[in-house]
Formats: structure tokens, C-alpha cells, sequence
């Protein structure tokens, strides 16, 4: 026999997955777990993976009844069942007056399980009014939620952090009192973790997250039923123009506004900052999703035997729908963009609608909401509200 040198791990995890992409088997001694961390065998659990409820390769071919397909098949894997004959029941209380718009606290029931606090700021004047869903991030910053967005008029403390949150991503705004000012009926809540619903720890996601699937429920699925419920809530008001709500969010509200649009019916257009990609190519060594713990809130499992995640957005079309990301976003690598954005923009080419979905990206900037960026998002509300 020849003389071997020893077998480094590089080597051994190569020829492991190798070995199971050529059909063989891998017995334990020879499994591992590597980069980040992913099961050496990743790469054939990626390639099977096909998406074929997608539109274009799924064999629905009527868009309206694939919408409704699609749509279905999302809702069934949220594991949290809909919630509409909740009754809102809300209360408003904390009202004052801001530069051109009056400030108040609502709490309404978005689901059956509890009550839920937000800001709702109207424009002075004569409605209804265009509205906006205003849908805040992850950030692993707990102790705000809807103040990350709105200048908190009710808590020091709480104004405190949410100076330093907008000075570090959103160029010292207020996205929301900025929406307002511009004529913008806004809502904004807090999802379960934080403001309000919190403050959660970091480290206690992936434990929270296990605990709703225990339960037979859903973290993430809970957030979507939540978001969904708010905005009906927001198309309801007296004050609202029911044909003119938009979604709109940065990071994980980013992920959230996309995903309300496809979920819901009463958002009219969404601009999504910030969050969006193919799956696989977010599946990759050293990406932060691979960390878990924030991954949960944005995890429905099982929906990827059915469904990438542009092929989810895509339920939206053909309602406009405006998409930027950074250049410099480590979060979600060019690649990733690339795809989603060229998936995207072919399913509303196929409904003949291209003109009604933007996608950009800055390539100078990284994981932010700048003022420029706002600036981008609010002339393109105004265009299509």
C-alpha cells in the first residue's frame, strides 16, 4: 500500500458531502458539522430544494388561481390560524399634538392571545387620508420596538434610545413623524419581544421560538398573522383611505412589509428596505441567518419545499412594489439581491406590469435607511398612493 497523508478536515468534509452526492452512504463516524454551523451535506439539501410552487414552474397557470395556491400554502405553514372574527377592540389614550399631525397611543387585539400597543399619528386636516403601515426591525435592540420609528412623546428613557437608533440607521429621522408630516395616516406596533411586548434577550429567541413550536404554534407565524390583522385594522379607520395603504419597513420590517403584501389584501403597495434574497444563496457559510436566534422570527418551516422567498413577495404582484438594498449589506450578499430582484421582476413582466415594481440597490451603502433612501421611498409613495 502507499503512503497516505492524514486526512485533514477540509478533505474529509469534502469527501463526505461527496459521497452522499454520488449516491453513497455516510455513516456517523464520517458525518460533521461545519461552517457556521452547517450539516456537511448541505449542498444536496440546498440542490433538492426546487421551489415548484413558483410561478412560471408550477403547473397553475392561471396567476389568480396560483395567488390564491401560493397564498394558501404560506398561510398553512404559519401554523397559527387566522384571526379574523377577534374583535379589535381598540383604545386610544397618551394624545398630543406633533408639528402637522396629532399623536396618540392605540392598544388593539391583533389575535386572541393579548392586547397590543402602538403609535398612531394622523395629519392635521381633512381626511381620509393615505396611510402607512410603518413595520420596525430586529437590530438585537430590545427595548424598543415602534419608538425605532416613532419619536416616543410618552417615555424619556425610551427617547433616549430611540435617538441613538435613528441617528445610527436612519440618519437622525424619525421615519414616522416624517411620514406623518408628509400627510400619512401612520401605525406602528410592536411585535412580541419588544417596546412594550419585551424587553427580550438575545440569547432567549431560539428558546421562545422552540417554545411556540412545542405549543404547536409559531414565533414567526405569529408575527405574520399580527402584522396581518394590522394592516385591516389600518384600512378600517374612518380617518383612512381604504385604497391607499402602504407597507413599508427597513431590516425585518423590511421582511415584514413584503410579506403583509402578500398576505393581505388591504395593502395597496409596499417598500421593502433592506431585506431581501434568495434562499440558497443566503444559506452560505458565515451568513447571519445561519446564527439562529433572530432567524426564527422569519422562519415558517417547511415553506421552502414549496416556495423561495421572492417566489413568496411574488403573491403581492402585480401591486407595486418598491425593493432597495445596500451594496455593502453583509447581511444579504449581492448574489442573493441579484436573484430575488431578477425573480422578482419577472413574475410582474408577466403580468405586464414591470413599470409597477423597483428594485435598486445603493451600491456605496451598507445595512441602513439613510436619509436619501427615505427621501426615494416617500417620492415613490406619493407616486403610487
Amino acid at each position: 500500500m502507499g503512503t497516505h497523508e492524514p486526512l485533514g478536515r477540509r478533505t474529509f468534509v469534502v469527501g463526505a458531502s461527496t459521497a452522499l452526492l454520488a449516491g453513497g452512504a455516510v455513516s456517523g463516524a464520517e458525518a460533521a458539522v461545519v461552517d457556521g454551523p452547517l450539516p456537511d451535506f448541505h449542498p444536496a439539501l440546498k440542490d433538492a430544494l426546487t421551489f415548484p410552487l413558483a410561478w412560471g414552474r408550477s403547473p397553475i397557470r392561471d396567476f389568480r388561481a396560483w395567488r390564491r395556491a401560493a397564498r394558501t400554502t404560506v398561510e398553512e405553514h404559519l401554523l397559527v390560524e387566522r384571526q379574523d372574527g377577534t374583535p379589535y377592540a381598540p383604545e386610544a389614550a397618551g394624545r398630543t399634538e406633533g408639528e402637522g399631525y396629532t399623536r396618540e397611543l392605540v392598544t388593539v387585539s391583533l389575535t386572541r392571545y393579548e392586547r397590543v400597543r402602538g403609535a398612531l399619528l394622523t395629519p392635521h386636516g381633512k381626511g381620509p387620508f393615505p396611510a402607512v403601515l410603518l413595520l420596525h426591525d430586529h437590530g438585537a435592540r430590545f427595548d424598543i420596538g415602534k419608538e425605532k420609528l416613532v419619536r416616543p412623546w410618552y417615555d424619556d428613557t425610551r427617547l433616549a434610545s430611540a435617538r441613538s437608533w435613528a441617528d445610527k440607521y436612519f440618519s437622525g429621522r424619525f421615519v414616522g413623524d416624517e411620514l406623518a408630516r408628509r400627510g400619512y395616516v401612520v401605525l406602528c406596533l410592536d411585535a412580541l419581544g419588544w417596546g412594550d411586548r419585551g424587553p427580550l434577550a438575545y440569547e432567549q429567541q431560539q428558546a421562545l421560538a422552540a417554545t411556540f413550536y412545542n405549543l404547536g404554534s409559531s414565533l414567526a407565524g405569529l408575527m405574520a398573522r399580527e402584522d396581518q390583522r394590522a394592516a385591516a385594522f389600518l384600512a378600517g379607520l374612518d380617518r383612512v383611505d381604504a385604497r391607499r395603504v402602504a407597507a413599508v419597513g427597513f431590516s425585518m420590517g423590511a421582511y415584514r412589509a413584503w410579506q403583509t403584501a402578500a398576505l393581505s389584501d388591504h395593502v395597496a403597495a409596499a417598500a421593502s428596505v433592506c431585506w431581501m434574497t434568495g434562499l440558497k444563496e443566503m444559506m452560505v457559510p458565515g451568513n447571519n441567518t445561519l446564527r439562529g436566534q433572530s432567524a426564527y422570527y422569519m422562519l415558517h418551516p417547511g415553506l421552502a419545499r414549496h416556495l423561495d422567498i421572492p417566489d413568496v413577495a411574488s403573491i403581492a404582484a402585480p401591486r407595486p412594489m418598491l425593493f432597495v438594498n445596500g451594496g455593502l449589506d453583509t447581511l444579504f450578499p449581492a448574489e442573493g439581491v441579484r436573484v430575488a430582484y431578477d425573480k422578482l421582476r419577472a413574475v410582474w413582466r408577466s403580468r405586464h406590469a414591470e413599470e409597477r415594481i423597483r428594485t435598486k440597490t445603493w451600491p456605496e451603502l451598507g445595512h441602513v435607511f439613510t436619509r436619501e433612501m427615505q427621501d426615494e421611498v416617500f417620492n415613490w409613495l406619493d407616486d403610487v398612493l
